[in-house]
């Protein structure tokens, strides 16, 4: 049986807000985490502060992954090696040399389909009862967090 996990991480991937904040984000997502009826599913809810750069992947929905350089396609299995290597310490620095060019670009410039990212702060809601949140719901996480937010949804 699998997963899935719907992650909420800043757009900067650096950025870590106040626990207050991220409390109330955290139970705004939980509210949010089915539509039709917010009381009828209590979503478990987890909230992670990350010490360095850490990739929030998702997982076996990822379908290809592009070079912002020269439009070409990187081999997953690249990306899957890399996510291996820091899987222990996270990421020092987000630059990185493109297996297809060569080329100099940063990880978060990737492009990923399904999206993915890279964070030191995370809340991730598991087997939400819906695919993702509205722009409107996500601007209301961002507004709660202090902070613009993205989402990632893994199947894990």
């Amino acid at each position: 049986m699998s997963d899935d996990v719907l992650s909420v991480i800043p757009t900067d991937p650096h950025w870590q807000p106040e626990r207050a904040r991220a409390d109330r984000a955290a139970a705004l997502a939980a509210g949010l985490s089915d539509p039709d009826d917010p009381d009828a599913f209590d979503a478990e809810v987890e909230v992670y502060w990350h010490d360095t750069l850490t990739p929030v992947d998702c997982g076996d929905n990822l379908e290809r992954i592009t070079c912002p350089l020269c439009r070409s396609a990187i081999d997953t299995g690249w990306w899957a090696d890399l996510l291996e290597a820091h899987a222990d310490d996270g990421f020092p620095t987000l630059a990185a040399e493109v297996p297809c060019c060569g080329g100099a670009t940063t990880l978060d410039a990737l492009e990923f389909d399904w999206p993915c990212g890279f964070a030191r702060f995370e809340i991730a809601v598991w087997n939400p009862e819906r695919i993702w949140f509205s722009d409107e719901e996500l601007a209301g996480l961002g507004d709660a967090l202090g902070h613009p937010v993205r989402q990632i949804r893994a199947r894990i």
